[in-house]
C-alpha cells in the first residue's frame, strides 16, 4: 500500500508541522504501508523566524523546504502519477491554511492551488481515503467547495482548551458546505461515505503522546478504509 504525505513546507508557522509530519510517517511505516512524500514546487507564503515568530524579508520553496523533512526523498505533485497512491495524509501546520490554500488570509472565501484541488478530487472520486490532520480539513474543503461532496471534517472541539478559534473555524467549513464535527484531541473523525478521517492534533491542547496516538489512529483508519474498499471490489467481482 502507497500512501501519500503532502507536505506544505517545513515548520508550524509557514510550512508543513513537523511533529504531526514525522509522527504521520512513522504510522505509516507501522502499518507496514510505503510513504511518498509529495511537495509543490512553489514558493510558500512567506518565511516566519520560528524562535522569534517574526516575518523574515526572504522567500522559500514548499518543495524545497519539505524536502528537509521528507530527507530528500520527495516527489514534485507535477509529477506524481496518483493511480500509483493507495492514500492521502496531508499534515497540518499553518502551510495548509496559508500556502496549499490562503484560509489563513482569506477564510473560506478564499483560494486553493490547484494542483492540490485536482489531487483531492482525483482520490476522492477513486474512493482513495484521504487523513487530514490538524488544520488540514480546510484543504478538503476548499477542494471539494462548489461539488456535491459533502465531507463531515473535524477541527477539534470548542469544549475543550485550544489555542484557535474552533467555533470560527467550524462556522468557515458549514460554509463551504462541509459539516463540522466537534471532536476531542483523543478522537478522529471518519466520514464513511467519502472515506475521509480528520483528526484535532495541535488545533487543540496536547502533549506528543496524545499527538502521535491521534495520527496513529487516523492513519491507521485509513488504512482500513483501504482495505474495506478492496474488499467490496473483490465481493463486487465475484457477484
Amino acid at each position: 500500500m502507497k500512501i501519500g504525505v503532502l507536505l506544505s513546507g517545513c515548520g508550524v508557522s509557514d510550512g508543513a508541522e513537523i511533529h504531526e509530519s514525522v509522527f504521520a510517517l512513522l504510522a505509516i511505516a507501522e502499518s507496514q504501508a510505503e510513504a511518498v512524500c509529495i511537495g509543490v514546487n512553489k514558493n510558500q507564503h512567506h518565511v516566519v523566524n520560528h524562535l522569534t515568530g517574526a516575518e523574515e524579508n526572504e522567500s522559500r520553496n514548499m518543495l524545497i523546504e519539505a524536502a528537509r523533512i521528507a530527507r530528500g526523498k520527495i516527489s514534485n505533485i507535477d509529477d506524481l502519477n496518483v493511480a500509483e497512491l493507495d492514500a492521502l495524509v496531508i499534515p497540518g501546520g499553518f502551510g495548509s491554511a496559508k500556502n496549499l490554500t490562503d484560509w489563513a488570509l482569506n477564510g473560506p472565501g478564499g483560494t486553493i492551488i490547484p494542483e492540490i484541488k485536482r489531487l483531492i478530487l482525483s482520490l476522492l472520486k477513486s474512493g482513495k481515503p484521504i487523513a487530514a490532520l490538524c488544520v488540514s480539513p480546510v484543504v478538503i474543503a476548499k477542494a471539494v467547495q462548489g461539488s456535491d461532496l459533502k465531507p463531515e471534517l473535524t477541527l477539534g472541539t470548542d469544549q475543550a482548551p485550544s489555542e484557535f478559534d474552533i467555533a470560527g473555524f467550524a462556522a468557515g467549513l458549514e460554509s463551504t458546505g462541509s459539516r463540522a464535527v466537534m471532536k476531542a484531541n483523543d478522537e478522529i473523525q471518519i466520514d464513511r461515505s467519502l472515506r475521509i478521517v480528520s483528526a484535532p492534533c495541535y488545533m487543540m491542547k496536547t502533549d506528543l503522546v496524545t499527538l502521535r496516538k491521534n495520527i496513529s489512529d487516523a492513519v491507521r483508519a485509513i488504512v482500513d478504509l483501504h482495505r474495506e474498499s478492496l474488499h467490496e471490489k473483490q465481493n463486487n467481482l465475484a457477484q
